[in-house]
Protein backbone atom coordinates (compact mmCIF):
# COMPACT_ATOMS: atom_id res chain seq x y z
CA UNK A 1 0.00 0.00 0.00
CA UNK A 2 2.86 2.17 0.34
CA UNK A 3 3.53 2.63 -3.25
CA UNK A 4 -0.14 3.55 -3.88
CA UNK A 5 -0.60 5.67 -1.50
CA UNK A 6 2.30 7.81 -2.78
CA UNK A 7 0.92 7.19 -6.15
CA UNK A 8 -2.27 8.90 -5.06
CA UNK A 9 -0.06 12.04 -2.98
CA UNK A 10 1.28 12.60 -6.37
CA UNK A 11 -1.56 13.17 -8.61
CA UNK A 12 -2.88 15.48 -6.14
CA UNK A 13 0.39 17.02 -5.47
CA UNK A 14 0.93 17.16 -9.66
CA UNK A 15 -2.97 19.35 -9.71
CA UNK A 16 -1.54 21.90 -7.20
CA UNK A 17 1.99 22.56 -8.77
CA UNK A 18 2.20 21.08 -12.43
CA UNK A 19 -1.89 22.04 -12.82
CA UNK A 20 -0.76 25.44 -11.74
CA UNK A 21 2.54 25.52 -13.96
CA UNK A 22 0.43 25.01 -17.55
CA UNK A 23 -2.70 27.18 -16.34
CA UNK A 24 1.03 30.24 -16.10
CA UNK A 25 1.88 29.29 -19.59
CA UNK A 26 -1.54 28.61 -21.42
CA UNK A 27 -1.86 32.51 -19.73
CA UNK A 28 -5.99 33.26 -19.17
CA UNK A 29 -7.64 36.48 -19.46
CA UNK A 30 -10.63 38.56 -18.96
CA UNK A 31 -12.09 38.45 -22.53
CA UNK A 32 -15.52 37.31 -23.18
CA UNK A 33 -15.90 33.43 -23.74
CA UNK A 34 -17.92 32.07 -26.75
CA UNK A 35 -20.90 30.74 -24.21
CA UNK A 36 -20.88 34.72 -23.69
CA UNK A 37 -20.88 36.12 -27.62
CA UNK A 38 -22.26 33.02 -29.31
CA UNK A 39 -24.67 31.98 -26.99
CA UNK A 40 -27.99 30.20 -29.28
CA UNK A 41 -29.59 28.14 -26.56
CA UNK A 42 -28.40 24.54 -27.92
CA UNK A 43 -24.70 24.31 -27.68
CA UNK A 44 -23.05 27.42 -26.66
CA UNK A 45 -24.82 28.19 -23.07
CA UNK A 46 -23.51 29.22 -19.71
CA UNK A 47 -23.47 26.74 -17.13
CA UNK A 48 -22.28 26.94 -13.30
CA UNK A 49 -18.49 25.38 -12.99
CA UNK A 50 -19.17 22.97 -10.81
CA UNK A 51 -21.38 21.43 -13.29
CA UNK A 52 -19.52 22.08 -16.36
CA UNK A 53 -16.05 19.97 -14.30
CA UNK A 54 -19.23 16.98 -13.24
CA UNK A 55 -20.04 16.69 -16.92
CA UNK A 56 -16.25 17.38 -18.19
CA UNK A 57 -15.43 14.05 -15.47
CA UNK A 58 -18.58 12.09 -16.86
CA UNK A 59 -17.55 12.72 -20.30
CA UNK A 60 -14.14 11.83 -19.98
CA UNK A 61 -14.26 8.83 -17.55
CA UNK A 62 -15.79 5.66 -19.93
CA UNK A 63 -14.69 2.21 -19.56
CA UNK A 64 -11.21 2.89 -19.93
CA UNK A 65 -9.81 4.53 -16.01
CA UNK A 66 -12.44 1.36 -14.75
CA UNK A 67 -11.82 -1.71 -17.21
CA UNK A 68 -8.77 -0.33 -18.30
CA UNK A 69 -6.88 0.08 -15.33
CA UNK A 70 -8.22 -3.70 -14.18
CA UNK A 71 -6.79 -5.13 -17.64
CA UNK A 72 -3.43 -2.69 -16.78
CA UNK A 73 -3.13 -4.00 -13.21
CA UNK A 74 -2.11 -7.26 -14.75
CA UNK A 75 0.95 -5.75 -15.52
CA UNK A 76 1.26 -4.97 -11.83
CA UNK A 77 2.88 -1.62 -10.30
CA UNK A 78 4.26 -0.48 -13.91
CA UNK A 79 0.25 0.40 -13.95
CA UNK A 80 1.19 2.57 -10.58
CA UNK A 81 3.69 4.81 -12.33
CA UNK A 82 1.71 5.22 -16.02
CA UNK A 83 -1.09 6.33 -14.16
CA UNK A 84 0.90 9.03 -12.41
CA UNK A 85 3.23 10.40 -14.76
CA UNK A 86 0.88 9.86 -18.16
CA UNK A 87 -2.13 12.13 -16.24
CA UNK A 88 0.13 14.59 -14.68
CA UNK A 89 2.35 15.23 -17.56
CA UNK A 90 0.53 14.23 -20.71
CA UNK A 91 -3.17 13.56 -20.09
CA UNK A 92 -4.39 16.44 -18.04
CA UNK A 93 -1.80 18.90 -19.95
CA UNK A 94 -3.36 17.50 -23.73
CA UNK A 95 -6.92 18.16 -21.89
CA UNK A 96 -6.13 21.66 -20.70
CA UNK A 97 -5.11 22.94 -23.55
CA UNK A 98 -7.70 21.19 -26.00
CA UNK A 99 -10.39 23.17 -23.94
CA UNK A 100 -8.18 26.41 -23.81
CA UNK A 101 -7.66 26.26 -27.23
CA UNK A 102 -11.32 25.78 -27.85
CA UNK A 103 -12.42 28.91 -26.12
CA UNK A 104 -9.60 30.88 -27.94
CA UNK A 105 -11.14 29.94 -31.19
CA UNK A 106 -14.75 30.53 -30.44
CA UNK A 107 -15.71 26.80 -29.37
CA UNK A 108 -14.05 25.11 -32.46
CA UNK A 109 -14.00 21.40 -32.35
CA UNK A 110 -11.17 19.19 -32.47
CA UNK A 111 -10.15 18.99 -36.31
CA UNK A 112 -10.79 22.51 -36.45
CA UNK A 113 -8.24 23.27 -33.80
CA UNK A 114 -5.66 20.29 -35.34
CA UNK A 115 -6.70 22.14 -38.64
CA UNK A 116 -5.67 25.54 -37.13
CA UNK A 117 -2.45 24.61 -36.48
CA UNK A 118 -1.29 21.50 -38.62
CA UNK A 119 -2.71 22.41 -41.77
CA UNK A 120 -5.98 22.00 -43.91
CA UNK A 121 -5.50 18.37 -45.50
CA UNK A 122 -4.63 16.89 -41.85
CA UNK A 123 -7.83 18.95 -40.70
CA UNK A 124 -10.21 16.85 -43.40
CA UNK A 125 -8.31 13.70 -42.22
CA UNK A 126 -8.66 14.56 -38.56
CA UNK A 127 -12.48 15.15 -39.23
CA UNK A 128 -12.92 11.44 -40.73
CA UNK A 129 -10.80 10.44 -38.02
CA UNK A 130 -12.28 11.60 -35.29
CA UNK A 131 -15.69 10.84 -36.69
CA UNK A 132 -14.79 7.26 -36.88
CA UNK A 133 -13.80 7.78 -33.48
CA UNK A 134 -16.94 9.03 -31.92
CA UNK A 135 -19.16 6.50 -33.94
CA UNK A 136 -16.47 3.34 -32.22
CA UNK A 137 -17.06 5.08 -28.70
CA UNK A 138 -20.79 5.50 -29.25
CA UNK A 139 -21.24 1.48 -29.93
CA UNK A 140 -18.46 0.13 -27.56
CA UNK A 141 -19.89 1.98 -24.83
CA UNK A 142 -23.34 0.78 -25.00
CA UNK A 143 -22.85 -3.37 -24.64
CA UNK A 144 -20.88 -3.28 -21.50
CA UNK A 145 -23.01 -1.17 -19.28
CA UNK A 146 -26.17 -2.93 -20.54
CA UNK A 147 -24.90 -6.24 -19.39
CA UNK A 148 -24.19 -4.56 -15.83
CA UNK A 149 -27.70 -3.03 -15.66
CA UNK A 150 -29.50 -6.46 -17.10
CA UNK A 151 -27.53 -8.05 -14.06
CA UNK A 152 -29.79 -6.22 -11.56
CA UNK A 153 -32.84 -6.19 -13.38
CA UNK A 154 -35.58 -9.29 -14.16
CA UNK A 155 -34.62 -11.70 -16.38
CA UNK A 156 -36.51 -9.85 -19.16
CA UNK A 157 -35.16 -6.85 -19.18
CA UNK A 158 -31.71 -8.67 -20.89
CA UNK A 159 -28.88 -6.73 -22.33
CA UNK A 160 -30.41 -6.26 -25.64
CA UNK A 161 -33.27 -4.36 -24.04
CA UNK A 162 -31.13 -2.41 -22.16
CA UNK A 163 -29.22 -1.34 -25.58
CA UNK A 164 -32.07 -0.43 -26.83
CA UNK A 165 -33.05 1.91 -23.74
CA UNK A 166 -29.39 3.54 -23.66
CA UNK A 167 -29.31 4.07 -27.65
CA UNK A 168 -32.78 6.20 -27.35
CA UNK A 169 -31.07 7.92 -24.51
CA UNK A 170 -28.37 8.76 -26.90
CA UNK A 171 -30.70 10.21 -29.38
CA UNK A 172 -32.07 12.69 -27.04
CA UNK A 173 -28.92 13.52 -25.51
CA UNK A 174 -27.30 13.93 -28.94
CA UNK A 175 -30.63 16.21 -30.05
CA UNK A 176 -31.91 18.35 -27.06
CA UNK A 177 -29.95 21.69 -26.11
CA UNK A 178 -26.78 20.89 -23.69
CA UNK A 179 -28.86 21.93 -20.65
CA UNK A 180 -31.86 19.94 -21.11
CA UNK A 181 -30.46 16.26 -20.13
CA UNK A 182 -26.82 16.31 -19.63
CA UNK A 183 -27.25 19.38 -17.27
CA UNK A 184 -29.45 17.84 -15.43
CA UNK A 185 -28.54 14.28 -15.22
CA UNK A 186 -24.92 14.25 -15.17
CA UNK A 187 -24.58 15.72 -11.88
CA UNK A 188 -26.57 12.86 -10.50
CA UNK A 189 -24.43 10.47 -12.79
CA UNK A 190 -21.28 12.42 -10.96
CA UNK A 191 -22.06 11.72 -7.59
CA UNK A 192 -22.69 7.93 -8.02
CA UNK A 193 -19.67 7.33 -9.79
CA UNK A 194 -17.31 9.24 -6.92
CA UNK A 195 -19.26 7.61 -4.25
CA UNK A 196 -18.40 4.03 -5.72
CA UNK A 197 -14.62 5.43 -6.20
CA UNK A 198 -14.39 6.76 -2.56
CA UNK A 199 -15.97 3.70 -1.26
CA UNK A 200 -13.47 1.45 -3.01
CA UNK A 201 -10.85 3.81 -1.77
CA UNK A 202 -11.65 3.48 1.91
CA UNK A 203 -12.44 -0.35 1.99
CA UNK A 204 -8.18 -0.80 0.29
CA UNK A 205 -7.15 0.82 3.28
CA UNK A 206 -9.29 -0.69 5.79
CA UNK A 207 -8.55 -3.92 4.34
CA UNK A 208 -4.92 -2.92 4.02
CA UNK A 209 -3.61 -5.32 1.46
CA UNK A 210 0.13 -6.97 1.35
CA UNK A 211 0.07 -5.38 -2.43
CA UNK A 212 3.11 -5.30 -4.33
CA UNK A 213 5.55 -2.48 -3.98
CA UNK A 214 7.20 -0.69 -6.94
CA UNK A 215 11.25 -1.13 -5.71
CA UNK A 216 10.29 -5.21 -5.71
CA UNK A 217 10.20 -4.54 -9.87
CA UNK A 218 7.37 -3.68 -12.49
CA UNK A 219 6.62 -7.43 -13.88
CA UNK A 220 3.78 -9.60 -12.53
CA UNK A 221 2.90 -13.51 -13.41
CA UNK A 222 -0.77 -12.72 -14.95
CA UNK A 223 0.21 -10.81 -18.24
CA UNK A 224 2.35 -12.41 -20.54
CA UNK A 225 2.28 -9.48 -23.57
CA UNK A 226 5.09 -7.07 -22.70
CA UNK A 227 4.81 -3.73 -20.69
CA UNK A 228 5.51 -1.83 -23.56
CA UNK A 229 3.72 -0.82 -25.47
CA UNK A 230 0.68 -3.01 -24.38
CA UNK A 231 -0.03 -1.30 -21.35
CA UNK A 232 0.32 2.35 -22.38
CA UNK A 233 -2.90 1.67 -24.64
CA UNK A 234 -4.71 -0.90 -22.13
CA UNK A 235 -4.99 2.41 -19.82
CA UNK A 236 -5.81 4.53 -22.01
CA UNK A 237 -8.56 7.20 -20.33
CA UNK A 238 -6.48 6.72 -17.24
CA UNK A 239 -3.56 8.33 -17.87
CA UNK A 240 -4.07 9.76 -21.46
CA UNK A 241 -6.67 9.11 -24.11
CA UNK A 242 -7.20 11.38 -27.19
CA UNK A 243 -11.14 11.05 -26.89
CA UNK A 244 -10.94 13.33 -24.06
CA UNK A 245 -9.88 15.87 -26.92
CA UNK A 246 -13.46 15.73 -28.34
CA UNK A 247 -14.94 16.53 -25.81
CA UNK A 248 -13.19 19.40 -24.19
CA UNK A 249 -14.62 21.78 -26.30
CA UNK A 250 -18.01 20.58 -25.73
CA UNK A 251 -17.37 21.95 -22.40
CA UNK A 252 -15.45 24.76 -23.69
CA UNK A 253 -18.55 26.21 -24.99
CA UNK A 254 -20.28 26.40 -21.59
CA UNK A 255 -17.95 28.35 -19.72
CA UNK A 256 -18.31 32.10 -18.22
CA UNK A 257 -14.28 32.46 -17.99
CA UNK A 258 -10.93 31.47 -18.96
CA UNK A 259 -9.92 31.17 -15.57
CA UNK A 260 -12.10 27.85 -15.35
CA UNK A 261 -9.67 25.83 -17.65
CA UNK A 262 -7.51 24.03 -14.44
CA UNK A 263 -9.91 22.66 -12.71
CA UNK A 264 -12.29 21.81 -15.14
CA UNK A 265 -10.62 20.59 -17.91
CA UNK A 266 -6.97 19.35 -16.21
CA UNK A 267 -8.77 18.52 -12.57
CA UNK A 268 -11.34 16.36 -13.82
CA UNK A 269 -8.56 14.58 -15.89
CA UNK A 270 -6.28 14.29 -12.29
CA UNK A 271 -10.02 13.14 -10.80
CA UNK A 272 -10.13 10.32 -13.87
CA UNK A 273 -6.31 9.43 -12.89
CA UNK A 274 -7.36 8.94 -9.23
CA UNK A 275 -10.45 6.62 -10.25
CA UNK A 276 -7.96 4.52 -12.56
CA UNK A 277 -5.75 4.31 -9.81
CA UNK A 278 -8.33 3.00 -7.55
CA UNK A 279 -9.00 0.42 -9.65
CA UNK A 280 -5.80 -0.54 -10.78
CA UNK A 281 -5.49 -1.27 -6.75
CA UNK A 282 -8.19 -2.63 -6.01
CA UNK A 283 -7.53 -4.95 -9.19
CA UNK A 284 -4.29 -5.74 -8.08
CA UNK A 285 -5.44 -7.02 -4.80
CA UNK A 286 -8.57 -9.40 -6.33
CA UNK A 287 -6.24 -10.84 -8.88
CA UNK A 288 -3.86 -11.86 -5.40
CA UNK A 289 -6.95 -13.29 -4.59
CA UNK A 290 -8.58 -15.10 -7.06
CA UNK A 291 -5.63 -15.27 -9.87
CA UNK A 292 -6.86 -14.47 -13.80
CA UNK A 293 -9.05 -17.40 -14.39
CA UNK A 294 -12.78 -17.50 -13.25
CA UNK A 295 -12.83 -21.05 -11.61
CA UNK A 296 -16.38 -21.44 -12.18
CA UNK A 297 -16.70 -20.73 -16.00
CA UNK A 298 -12.68 -21.76 -16.87
CA UNK A 299 -11.88 -18.29 -18.15
CA UNK A 300 -10.30 -14.87 -18.18
CA UNK A 301 -11.88 -12.78 -15.74
CA UNK A 302 -13.63 -9.84 -17.92
CA UNK A 303 -13.04 -6.41 -16.47
CA UNK A 304 -17.24 -6.38 -16.07
CA UNK A 305 -16.73 -9.16 -13.79
CA UNK A 306 -14.39 -7.77 -11.46
CA UNK A 307 -15.84 -4.69 -11.02
CA UNK A 308 -19.39 -6.29 -10.22
CA UNK A 309 -17.35 -8.75 -7.49
CA UNK A 310 -15.19 -6.11 -6.11
CA UNK A 311 -18.20 -3.67 -5.88
CA UNK A 312 -20.75 -6.23 -3.86
CA UNK A 313 -18.14 -8.13 -1.90
CA UNK A 314 -16.27 -4.89 -0.61
CA UNK A 315 -19.66 -2.46 -0.34
CA UNK A 316 -22.53 -4.48 0.62
CA UNK A 317 -25.75 -5.11 -1.40
CA UNK A 318 -26.56 -1.36 -1.26
CA UNK A 319 -23.15 0.29 -1.63
CA UNK A 320 -22.69 -2.43 -4.60
CA UNK A 321 -25.86 -1.30 -6.75
CA UNK A 322 -24.65 2.31 -6.18
CA UNK A 323 -21.00 1.75 -7.31
CA UNK A 324 -22.60 -0.15 -10.30
CA UNK A 325 -24.74 2.82 -11.20
CA UNK A 326 -21.24 4.57 -10.98
CA UNK A 327 -19.76 2.20 -13.66
CA UNK A 328 -22.85 2.14 -15.32
CA UNK A 329 -22.60 5.96 -15.56
CA UNK A 330 -18.76 6.51 -16.83
CA UNK A 331 -19.80 4.59 -20.15
CA UNK A 332 -23.14 5.86 -21.12
CA UNK A 333 -22.38 9.42 -20.55
CA UNK A 334 -19.04 9.20 -22.75
CA UNK A 335 -20.90 7.42 -25.13
CA UNK A 336 -23.91 10.18 -25.65
CA UNK A 337 -20.95 12.81 -25.50
CA UNK A 338 -19.51 10.98 -28.40
CA UNK A 339 -22.55 11.43 -30.75
CA UNK A 340 -23.08 14.74 -29.25
CA UNK A 341 -19.57 15.68 -30.04
CA UNK A 342 -19.49 14.00 -33.68
CA UNK A 343 -22.87 15.95 -34.79
CA UNK A 344 -20.57 19.61 -33.68
CA UNK A 345 -17.31 18.45 -35.75
CA UNK A 346 -19.73 17.59 -39.08
CA UNK A 347 -21.96 20.81 -38.47
CA UNK A 348 -18.47 22.61 -37.59
CA UNK A 349 -16.95 21.10 -41.14
CA UNK A 350 -20.09 21.40 -43.13
CA UNK A 351 -20.87 25.02 -41.65
CA UNK A 352 -24.63 23.77 -40.63
CA UNK A 353 -26.33 25.45 -38.44
CA UNK A 354 -27.67 23.78 -35.24
CA UNK A 355 -30.19 25.97 -34.13
CA UNK A 356 -33.14 24.21 -35.84
CA UNK A 357 -33.72 21.04 -34.80
CA UNK A 358 -34.36 19.77 -38.38
CA UNK A 359 -30.70 20.59 -38.99
CA UNK A 360 -29.44 18.48 -36.41
CA UNK A 361 -31.57 15.91 -37.59
CA UNK A 362 -30.03 16.25 -40.97
CA UNK A 363 -26.78 15.41 -39.54
CA UNK A 364 -27.66 12.49 -36.50
CA UNK A 365 -30.14 10.38 -38.77
CA UNK A 366 -26.87 8.79 -40.80
CA UNK A 367 -24.96 9.39 -37.79
CA UNK A 368 -27.36 6.91 -35.88
CA UNK A 369 -27.37 4.86 -38.28
CA UNK A 370 -23.73 4.09 -39.01
CA UNK A 371 -23.25 3.97 -34.65
CA UNK A 372 -26.43 1.28 -34.61
CA UNK A 373 -24.46 -0.83 -38.00
CA UNK A 374 -21.21 -1.13 -35.62
CA UNK A 375 -22.98 -1.78 -32.53
CA UNK A 376 -24.77 -4.94 -34.76
CA UNK A 377 -21.65 -6.08 -35.46
CA UNK A 378 -19.87 -5.92 -32.00
CA UNK A 379 -22.82 -7.83 -30.75
CA UNK A 380 -22.70 -10.20 -33.46
CA UNK A 381 -20.23 -12.17 -31.71
CA UNK A 382 -17.50 -12.00 -28.92
CA UNK A 383 -14.98 -11.65 -31.65
CA UNK A 384 -16.45 -8.91 -32.61
CA UNK A 385 -16.58 -6.77 -29.92
CA UNK A 386 -12.93 -7.73 -29.26
CA UNK A 387 -12.02 -6.29 -32.57
CA UNK A 388 -13.83 -3.16 -32.10
CA UNK A 389 -12.19 -2.45 -28.90
CA UNK A 390 -8.58 -3.28 -29.69
CA UNK A 391 -9.89 -0.81 -32.70
CA UNK A 392 -11.10 1.94 -30.13
CA UNK A 393 -8.13 1.98 -28.28
CA UNK A 394 -5.63 2.51 -30.91
CA UNK A 395 -7.64 5.32 -32.92
CA UNK A 396 -7.78 6.74 -29.20
CA UNK A 397 -4.09 7.06 -28.15
CA UNK A 398 -3.31 8.07 -31.87
CA UNK A 399 -6.04 11.02 -31.69
CA UNK A 400 -4.20 12.05 -28.94
CA UNK A 401 -0.49 11.96 -31.41
CA UNK A 402 -1.92 14.87 -33.41
CA UNK A 403 -3.87 16.72 -30.73
CA UNK A 404 -0.29 16.90 -28.63
CA UNK A 405 1.62 18.10 -31.81
CA UNK A 406 -1.02 20.53 -32.97
CA UNK A 407 -0.61 22.41 -28.98
CA UNK A 408 3.14 22.30 -29.52
CA UNK A 409 2.81 23.90 -32.99
CA UNK A 410 0.29 26.14 -31.24
CA UNK A 411 2.91 26.88 -28.38
CA UNK A 412 6.15 27.63 -30.11
CA UNK A 413 4.50 30.15 -32.04
CA UNK A 414 2.84 31.56 -29.35
CA UNK A 415 7.03 31.50 -27.97
CA UNK A 416 5.80 29.73 -25.03
CA UNK A 417 7.27 26.52 -23.50
CA UNK A 418 6.17 23.83 -26.00
CA UNK A 419 8.35 21.11 -24.05
CA UNK A 420 5.63 20.24 -22.42
CA UNK A 421 3.45 19.06 -24.85
CA UNK A 422 6.32 18.06 -26.87
CA UNK A 423 7.38 15.43 -25.00
CA UNK A 424 4.38 13.64 -24.32
CA UNK A 425 3.96 13.92 -28.53
CA UNK A 426 6.99 12.02 -28.97
CA UNK A 427 6.04 9.45 -26.61
CA UNK A 428 3.08 9.01 -27.56
CA UNK A 429 4.06 8.69 -31.28
CA UNK A 430 6.54 5.97 -30.17
CA UNK A 431 3.65 4.25 -28.23
CA UNK A 432 0.75 4.41 -31.15
CA UNK A 433 3.28 3.23 -34.00
CA UNK A 434 4.85 0.23 -31.92
CA UNK A 435 1.28 -1.10 -31.00
CA UNK A 436 0.25 -1.18 -34.29
CA UNK A 437 3.56 -2.75 -35.77
CA UNK A 438 3.01 -5.47 -32.44
CA UNK A 439 -0.09 -6.19 -31.52
CA UNK A 440 -2.37 -9.03 -33.06
CA UNK A 441 -4.82 -6.55 -34.80
CA UNK A 442 -2.31 -5.14 -36.48
CA UNK A 443 0.97 -6.30 -37.94
CA UNK A 444 2.35 -8.76 -35.60
CA UNK A 445 5.35 -7.95 -35.85
CA UNK A 446 8.73 -9.90 -34.29
CA UNK A 447 9.03 -7.31 -30.63
CA UNK A 448 12.37 -6.08 -32.27
CA UNK A 449 11.48 -5.41 -35.05
CA UNK A 450 8.17 -3.67 -33.85
CA UNK A 451 10.06 -1.52 -31.33
CA UNK A 452 12.53 -0.53 -34.48
CA UNK A 453 9.54 0.61 -36.49
CA UNK A 454 8.09 2.40 -33.66
CA UNK A 455 12.01 4.17 -32.67
CA UNK A 456 12.28 5.81 -35.80
CA UNK A 457 8.37 6.78 -36.83
CA UNK A 458 10.19 8.64 -33.22
CA UNK A 459 13.15 9.83 -34.88
CA UNK A 460 11.18 10.99 -38.16
CA UNK A 461 8.74 12.71 -36.07
CA UNK A 462 11.89 14.35 -33.95
CA UNK A 463 13.66 15.67 -37.18
CA UNK A 464 10.56 16.77 -38.52
CA UNK A 465 10.05 18.97 -35.63
CA UNK A 466 13.37 20.43 -35.76
CA UNK A 467 12.95 20.93 -39.25
CA UNK A 468 9.64 23.25 -38.86
CA UNK A 469 10.98 24.48 -35.81
CA UNK A 470 13.94 26.25 -38.06
CA UNK A 471 11.60 27.69 -40.80
CA UNK A 472 9.48 29.00 -37.94
CA UNK A 473 12.07 30.52 -36.45
CA UNK A 474 13.72 32.32 -39.74
CA UNK A 475 9.97 33.54 -40.81
CA UNK A 476 10.13 35.86 -37.60
CA UNK A 477 13.44 37.18 -38.44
Amino acid sequence: MITFTIALLLLIAGYVVYGAYVNRVFGPDNRKTPAVTMADGVDYIPLPTWKIFMIQFLNIAGLGPIFGAIMGAQFGTASYLWIVLGTIFAGAVHDFFSGALSIRNGGESLPEIVGRYLGLTTKKVMTVFTMILMILVAAVFVSGPAELIAGMTPDWMDAYFWIIIIFLYYVLATLLPVDKIIGKVYPLFAIALLFMAMGILVMLYLKNPDLPEMWNGFGTKYEKNPIFPMMFISIACGAISGFHATQSPLMARCMSHEKHCRPIFYGAMVAEGIVALIWAAAATYFFQENGIIDQLTGKAFSGAAVATRISNEWLGAFGGILALLGIVAAPITSGDTALRSARLIAADFLHIDQRPMGKRLLICIPLFLLTISVLVYSLSDAEGFKIIWRYFAWCNQTLSVFTLWAITVYLVREKKNYYITLLPALLMTLVCSTYICIAPEGLSLPQPVAYGIGGACMLIATIWFIAWFKKETQKRL
